[in-house]
């Protein structure tokens, strides 16, 4: 670092991405991207007269996309919000409902980003412990008082809460958020934008990048109450009001519209998840029981880190964590079935 950072940066730990290696041609199965490319609409929709407005800024309001996804989610225009890519309303969420008398809390295994998220814009914040078979327990966030951040299903387990559950939390927290990220949602879990309509402390935010085959356009989306919605948008407005550029915003405009194609890629998606965990049984691999689009798991007879390397070695990727409790696991991204078929062969070549 050099001598001119603020000190009050100096001893951030910045989140860590996926590895994105050029060195040669891998099966990317650990950035949790879909294995399918964006519907025909959205290519359509990205086209060459899109191409020639880019001199122009685009609307910051996103008033159509925000209109889009209000019609397909039931709720109000004014109900949404959009940023880039969900992490940007994470750290908005951060900046604008956090701070030094409204601590934060979240699982201590979780989304990596709520801990970098709390640390950069200087909040005190508890990471709470899961239980012993890696499920969040609700009873934990239950009147803590605190600003409360957890994915629905949760990363890297996959597993989930009920929305009864949820609707406990934000009953028992009326002055705090509740904030319920729904990244893996498409993949099996129950979301809660329909509660947002009854607690007026629950923010709900969806992306893009994972069950809409859009990772790399960099959308996201927030539903919950007006009052909440203006005050992420007063931190956008004093940020940068043009974060959806005009090919991300007529893309996810188009993406919405063919929901069926994404809805059936999910259900694929699914059926290719449950045969690789029956696969993987086979190979002596005990997994949680994930409602995303991943898998997480581990083998008895190999570590972790050495099985994501060996795998590395044969040109597939996957996911492994350093953390004391979770360092045994690899978190497997499901592809398509080939891809899961050549995974398995390595895996069985390598045990």
């Amino acid at each position: 670092m050099s001598r001119f950072l603020n000190e009050k940066f100096c001893r951030l730990e910045a989140y860590t991405p996926g590895e994105q290696p050029q060195d040669k041609k891998y099966i990317k199965l650990n950035t949790n991207e879909s294995p399918f490319p964006p519907s025909k609409g959205v290519l359509e929709a990205v086209n060459q007269d899109a191409v020639s407005q880019l001199n122009l800024y685009p609307d910051p309001e996103c008033k159509e996309l925000r209109e889009t996804i209000a019609k397909h989610y039931g709720v109000l225009a004014k109900n949404v919000f959009v940023g880039n890519g969900s992490d940007d309303i994470l750290s908005f969420a951060f900046m604008a409902f956090c701070g030094k008398n409204s601590n934060a809390a979240f699982p201590d295994i979780s989304y990596g980003f709520y801990r970098v998220y709390a640390e950069l814009h200087g909040v005190p914040y508890v990471e709470i412990p899961l239980k012993s078979d890696f499920s969040v327990n609700a009873e934990d966030y239950i009147g803590i008082n605190k600003n409360v951040f957890i994915a629905n299903p949760n990363a890297p387990t996959g597993l989930t809460l009920s929305l009864e559950q949820i609707s406990k939390i934000c009953e028992s927290n009326k002055d705090n958020i509740v904030l319920i990220d729904e990244a893996y949602v498409d993949f099996g879990a129950e979301s809660s934008v329909n509660l947002t309509k009854k607690y007026d402390n629950l923010i709900t935010v969806m992306t893009y990048s994972k069950s809409r085959s859009m990772a790399g356009a960099r959308l996201g989306f927030a539903i919950a109450s007006e009052a909440i919605i203006e005050d992420l948008n007063k931190i956008k407005y004093s940020t940068n009001p043009y974060s959806i550029n005009r090919l991300t915003n007529l893309a996810g405009i188009a993406a919405i519209k063919d929901n069926d194609y994404y809805a059936d890629n999910c259900k694929k998606i699914v059926e290719v998840r449950e045969y690789t965990k029956s696969e993987l049984e086979k190979l002596g691999f005990d997994f949680t029981d994930s409602k995303s689009n991943f898998i997480f798991a581990k083998n008895g007879k190999i570590d972790g880190e050495t099985l994501y390397k060996k795998l590395k070695d044969k040109g597939i990727l996957v996911r492994h964590f350093s953390k004391e409790r979770i360092k045994d696991f690899v978190r497997i991204t499901v592809g398509t079935k080939e891809q899961m078929d050549k995974l398995l062969d390595a895996v069985r070549e390598i045990l």
